[in-house]
């Protein structure tokens, strides 16, 4: 430390005292620092004592400079341009008559070298006089030696040129100021200017070197204070390309930069390559390059041209040279008559002009307002001690020079001069490279912490300031409008057939043609198919519409409707079409009796199981709105922005699970309907009128649910062709269901409203027939289907009671005539009786006129013609009023009769069956009679 450095530089330094005479005859002693054989020799360069240079006015006071002077040494060029600035200052000083001294400044050469740097200042204690100050300091390395020992000597160090940001350390050198900004003064006007444009993410590139290290870190301390994001922080040795990529890799649009000028021509050969230029990105970069750097320093494959290219905009900073107000400071000049005069003494003395050398210029006039205060605060102190012996040591001195720095404040030719711990508070400017020049924009004054820009003078390459990171705009993908108002048209459309169709049925669910379907299954239909539409209006709605709350009820709620509405629509299907499978699927059944109750009963158990599913599933593991994200995507109005996609979705932890069961549920009934729906595809009957629509209806259900399902999950990430393939699937399978089951209704009602009572008869294909040739010969109706045909069965019974009232007639004047002929009459008991009972029995429920003609045509065919050709002429001849008339034709007629008659009605209401051979024999005899009521039997005869 400072004080190991004072102690061994002690054991080489010997101080002696010698005496002397002051003018006026007065002994004074002095010390002496030299050798010691230096010593014997007198060879000691003597100095005042403390209290000599501040008593007597026009006294000349010692300043130490330190500089590279050696045209070979690094950085000489700076103190070369810095000594006319001095020498100007001194000359003002001395003008402006406010002070009682004289400054006078001897230049020590360090070289930019650490050993001969340290030597010239053990040189300058040595030989030199007694400093009071050490002005200087311009190579880092040196300086940072030199200003860790002043606090030994109690020395202050003031430098003009030193901008290493590692002197900022007051622990390390509490004894060093500077006039110059140092190299982490910018940071926070790098902050400001960030904020000023709202760039709250950047990335740092900096070159692998201490100083630039020092400057990176404490931008990092000034960005998290300002709450400002790294996204990347990349250092570099010599290629910069690698750590360049990164850098846009990460998405870093502005791009601080801390290099020198021969690697700066390498980044934008890079940023060029990269195409990391132009207005979407912002480049900050050091502003203490030479004059055309690029041009010196290019060492690259790229061309002039490609490399103003990619500067073009940079921005660059640093400190303020020299002031932009022209204000007359305390030389009582501004700025720029300054800049004249130091421009003459540069022509005079034939050197070119520093950067520094305003603050050189400024930090002679710190020198001399500290002395000034210092020599007053000790004529104070001595003032104070008049009637005591006033001494006063070096270490007292230089704690009062400190203080006394710490308190400077004045406006000088590079603006306000100010200290704050030990760093000057200076002025930051802001340059723009715009048409291969810098072009000044701004500046930030640290002391009050404001930044003012040039109106209009930052040109930037996009018709805004380059955004921070590529700012990405979430697009949520939803249903297009006019694509939602064209299937919602078309599902109003369905659900106004549908309430057509439910109007239709309801209206004449008491004709019979209504009846013979079902009307109560065909209801459960159209209210499936209602909200199997009404889900359609739900599936349309997303995150666009609804907020997100609303989104989650509505996830629950359109699959409720969804499922509910399916299995109320497929259902009723499926139990109509497996009555008619139970029916003509079981050949060893003589009676089949399923009422509509049943079938409800199926349809309840089925949306029972349905509702176990949901309210399990609603409890257990809700549906929940979920957000799935897509790659980004460029804008296509080709703005500064990404698109990145995203699209609502409607799921659970479990979701797989939960779809996994209703779709095996809903596919094996699904796969069992269109079973039945296969079994049955030759049945066609007029009982139950609309079963092989039923049945085309379940193919069509199942065939397009497959097909919607499997497409659906295919374009999941596609809402527009998701929700057109699902509501088209939803619209087909309702619309065509519907139509299936109530068109042909329609047209039947329309057109013929009888049929249903024209035409009897079961009717079966071919096959069918081969199939239920063992059945019995009569098959028992089902369900409402025998209501129904009731009132078409009865007028049918009174049109056969009419006629056989005429085969009576004519079968009593046959009868009559037959008496006459004793020895036929056997013939007629034995032979006739059975025709008759044929005749008689012709079955109640025929399939037309048709039969009943055929029948009795044949009867009269088979009737022997000798029977007819055997009457007596006599009676032929006969008047008929006298022969029927007659008591013993009356007689004879009803005996006749009675029986036959009884036999031929027994039938009509349900007594005797048809193949009954024995008029005679009692109806409960007869193993076919049944007491049961007209509608819950009906006998079909001729299967």
């Amino acid at each position: 430390d400072a004080q190991t450095v004072r102690a061994r530089w002690d054991l080489v330094w010997s101080p002696c005292t010698v005496a002397w005479l002051q003018p006026g005859g007065t002994a004074a002693a002095g010390r002496c620092s030299s050798r010691r054989d230096a010593c014997s020799s007198l060879f000691c360069y003597f100095t005042l004592p403390w209290p000599s240079w501040f008593t007597r006015d026009g006294e000349n006071l010692p300043i130490m400079v330190l500089m590279p002077m050696n045209e070979s040494a690094l950085m000489s060029s700076i103190s070369q341009g810095i000594e006319p600035a001095v020498q100007l200052a001194i000359q003002h000083i001395r003008e402006s008559r406010k002070y009682s001294f004289s400054l006078i400044t001897k230049i020590y050469d360090t070289e930019c070298d650490n050993a001969k740097g340290l030597r010239a200042f053990f040189d300058a204690i040595c030989y030199g006089p007694k400093h009071l100050m050490i002005f200087g300091g311009v190579c880092p390395s040196v300086t940072s030696i030199i200003a860790e020992s002043l606090e030994g000597w109690n020395l202050v160090q003031l430098s003009f040129a030193a901008t290493t940001p590692v002197l900022a350390d007051k622990k390390k050198y509490p004894n060093f100021f500077r006039t110059v900004p140092s190299d982490n003064a910018v940071n926070p006007a790098v902050v400001k200017f960030l904020n000023y444009y709202n760039w709250s993410r950047v990335g740092t590139l900096t070159q692998d070197v201490q100083r630039f290290s020092e400057v990176r870190n404490d931008l990092t301390n000034e960005l998290e204070k300002a709450d400002i994001q790294i996204a990347d922080t990349e250092s570099f040795s010599n290629d910069p390309c690698v750590n360049v990529k990164k850098l846009k890799d990460n998405d870093v649009r502005i791009i601080i930069g801390q290099f020198d000028e021969n690697l700066a021509s390498k980044v934008f050969c890079c940023a060029y390559n990269l195409n990391m230029f132009g207005s979407k990105y912002q480049w900050i970069i050091p502003g203490w390059y030479q004059g055309n750097w690029w041009e010196q320093a290019n060492t690259t494959n790229c061309t002039t041209k490609k490399l103003l290219t990619a500067m073009e905009g940079y921005i660059s900073v640093d400190f303020e040279p020299l002031s932009a107000r022209q204000i007359k400071g305390i030389s009582g000049r501004t700025p720029k008559e300054y800049e004249r005069e130091y421009s003459r003494e540069l022509q005079q003395k034939g050197v070119e002009a520093s950067k520094f050398h305003g603050f050189a210029y400024d930090g002679i006039w710190v020198i001399a307002k500290t002395l000034t205060r210092v020599m007053e605060l000790l004529r104070i102190k001595q003032r104070q001690n008049t009637y005591h012996n006033f001494t006063v040591d070096d270490r007292e001195v230089g704690k009062m020079v400190l203080d006394v720095m710490n308190e400077t404040n004045f406006y000088g030719v590079t603006g306000q001069v100010m200290f704050r711990n030990g760093e000057r508070m200076g002025t930051i400017k802001f340059n723009q490279f715009q048409e291969g020049q810098e072009v000044k924009v701004g500046e930030y004054n640290a002391i009050a912490d404001v930044l003012d820009l040039i109106n209009n003078s930052i040109r930037f390459q996009g018709v805004e300031p380059p955004k921070d990171r590529t700012f990405v705009r979430l697009q949520r993908r939803h249903i297009n409008v006019p694509l939602y108002s064209i299937l919602s048209t078309i599902t109003i459309l369905g659900m106004l057939m549908a309430g057509a169709f439910l109007f239709f049925n309801i209206k004449n669910r008491n004709h019979r043609l209504i009846k013979m379907s079902s009307p109560y299954m065909n209801n459960l239909i159209i209210l499936g198919g209602m909200l199997s539409y009404a889900s359609i209006f739900l599936f349309g709605l997303d995150g666009g519409f609804v907020s997100d709350n609303e989104f989650e009820t509505l996830c629950t709620v359109r699959t409720w409707i969804l499922i509910v509405g399916y299995t109320t629509a497929f259902g009723a299907m499926f139990a109509k079409t497996w009555r008619v499978h139970a029916i003509f699927k079981n050949v060893k059944m003589k009676k089949k009796i399923i009422k509509d109750q049943k079938l409800l009963i199926i349809v309840g158990g089925m949306l029972l199981i349905d509702l176990c599913i949901l309210i399990c599933w609603q409890i257990v593991d809700p549906l929940k709105r979920t957000v799935e994200e897509y790659s980004l995507e460029a804008d296509p109005q080709g703005r500064d922005i990404a698109i990145r996609p995203f699209l609502e979705h409607c799921e659970n932890t479990h979701m797989t699970i939960w779809l996994g069961i209703v779709y095996a549920y809903k596919g094996l009934l699904m796969l069992f309907g269109c079973f039945l729906a296969w079994e049955t595809r030759n049945v066609s009957i007029p009982a139950l009128n609309d079963s092989k629509y039923i049945g085309m209806s379940v193919y069509n259900v199942g065939i397009m649910c497959i097909i919607g399902a499997a497409v659906s999950f295919l374009t999941r990430d596609q809402p527009n062709v998701q929700f057109c393939i699902v509501a088209l699937v939803i619209i087909f399978c309702s619309t065509i269901t519907l139509c299936l089951v109530f068109v042909p209704k329609l047209i039947t009602m329309r057109t013929n409203p009888d049929a249903a009572t024209q035409n009897r008869r079961l009717k079966f294909t071919q096959n069918q027939k081969k199939e239920d040739s063992k059945t019995s010969t009569s098959v028992t109706s089902v369900n409402q289907a025998n209501t129904s045909r009731l009132d078409g069965l009865q007028t049918d019974n009174h049109r056969l009671r009419m006629r056989i009232t005429e085969l009576d007639k004519e079968l009593e004047e046959v009868t009559m005539q037959l008496q006459d002929t004793p020895e036929k009459t056997p013939y007629i008991k034995q032979n006739h009786y059975p025709d008759a009972n044929n005749i008689l029995s012709i079955r109640n429920f025929t399939d037309g006129k048709d039969g009943e003609k055929s029948i009795l045509k044949n009867h009269l065919e088979q009737k022997p013609q000798a029977q007819w050709g055997s009457m007596d002429p006599s009676r032929i001849n006969r008047g008929p009023l006298e022969d029927i008339n007659s008591p013993e034709h009356i007689q004879r007629r009803l005996s006749l009769q009675l029986p036959i008659l009884h036999h031929a009605y027994l039938p009509s209401i349900g007594g005797v069956d048809a193949s009954c051979t024995s008029p005679s024999g009692s109806p409960g005899s007869s193993p076919r009679h049944r007491h049961m009521p007209p509608s819950y039997r009906v006998m079909v005869s001729g299967l």
